[in-house]
């Protein structure tokens, strides 16, 4: 069958941007956008393997290792050999369970056109499809965390950076912040705007519903923020959005951002 490079290239681009929001998601772990838009064309560059001569199995599984691992390190950089384990192997799952979709829904459309070799597939795919699936599996990462994550009550302090200033305060985590950015799917962190300073150029509004009122709450997305635990001295990176409220002086987040 005829391989057209650009189609493969693209594809792959496409699916490894959703395979690393997906393992974001599984990990709660920070990735930005434009990394991992970078990860995803450096990931495509190993599905041109399937043009190679058939490889040993042991090769095949080595490369494959390697480019999930390098891939990882891309979206998220190099800060803690944990943390890129832990992502490596969430990206890793996620590949399985997308293979695994894929060839379900193409058994059941019966393709007339697919290529597989060296651990890498090629399909005369439709796109609608492929967003379907991709939509479906998305979709039910999103119900399985909101299904799996448990309150995880913590003493801790937040560090905040946005541009060159770094902003330290106290952190309460509250299961009644269910505030989430509805323009990316991100968690809003409460703090108070004498606290933030500001940052006007970089603010949005966002609906935001209280027991008593309703009304419009202004965010943005800080450079980093994390979450020190004060028992252990942890720190663990957050993907959040910060809004500005009344907070008695404390970022005020939901517990579940620290979940792993």
């Amino acid at each position: 069958m005829t391989i057209y490079l650009d189609v493969l290239i693209i594809l792959n681009v496409y699916v490894n941007y959703f395979l690393l929001r997906i393992s974001a998601m599984l990990t709660h772990s920070p990735l930005k956008t434009w990394r991992c838009i970078t990860a995803s064309f450096y990931g495509s560059l190993f599905s041109l393997l399937i043009l190679a001569p058939s490889l040993p199995a042991a090769v095949t599984f080595a490369v494959k290792l390697a480019a999930a691992v390098t891939i990882i390190m891309v979206a998220y950089g190099v800060r803690s050999p944990v943390r890129t384990v832990k992502n490596t192997v969430a990206f890793l799952c996620a590949n399985f369970v997308l293979a695994g979709a894929v060839y379900a829904v193409y058994s059941w459309f019966k393709p007339s056109s697919l290529h597989f070799a060296n651990s890498y597939f090629y399909i005369d795919f439709s796109l609608l499809l492929l967003l379907i699936t991709t939509a479906a599996l998305y979709g039910a990462v999103c119900l399985l965390r909101r299904f799996t994550d448990r309150e995880r009550p913590l003493a801790s302090r937040v560090l905040i950076r946005a541009g060159k200033r770094t902003i330290r305060l106290d952190g309460l985590a509250d299961t009644g912040n269910a505030l989430v950015d509805c323009f990316t799917g991100r968690p809003v962190m409460i703090c108070a705007r004498e606290d933030i300073g500001e940052v006007s150029a970089r603010m949005r509004l966002i609906p935001c519903a209280t027991v008593s009122d309703s009304g419009l709450m202004p965010v943005f997305r800080p450079d980093e923020v994390v979450v020190v635990n004060s028992a252990t001295g942890e720190h663990k990176p957050v993907d959040v959005m910060i809004g500005l409220g009344e907070t008695g002086g404390k970022a005020i987040y939901n517990p579940k951002i620290m979940k792993y």
